[in-house]
């Protein structure tokens, strides 16, 4: 972030600029899908295997509201 806004003040060629924000949204869905993929495996999968309804329901919510939230 701060070499974009570094390019910004410096006023660079406004596609250069636009080109690094594409690579870091594409480096922050890289990892928003490695921890997602770490929660399922491990939160998410206690959950489950635990067999505590509530937990489970728990879950499940936390997951359809991230959904929600997200612009996937």
């Amino acid at each position: 972030m701060r070499g974009i806004s570094k390019m910004v003040d410096e006023k660079r060629y406004c596609i250069d600029i636009i080109t690094q924000i594409s690579a870091v949204r594409a480096a922050l869905r890289r990892v928003e899908e490695a921890v997602l993929k770490d929660h399922v495996g491990h939160c998410v999968q206690h959950a489950i295997a635990s067999g505590n309804a509530a937990e489970q329901r728990k879950k499940v919510a936390e997951l359809m509201e991230l959904l929600a939230r997200t612009d996937r």
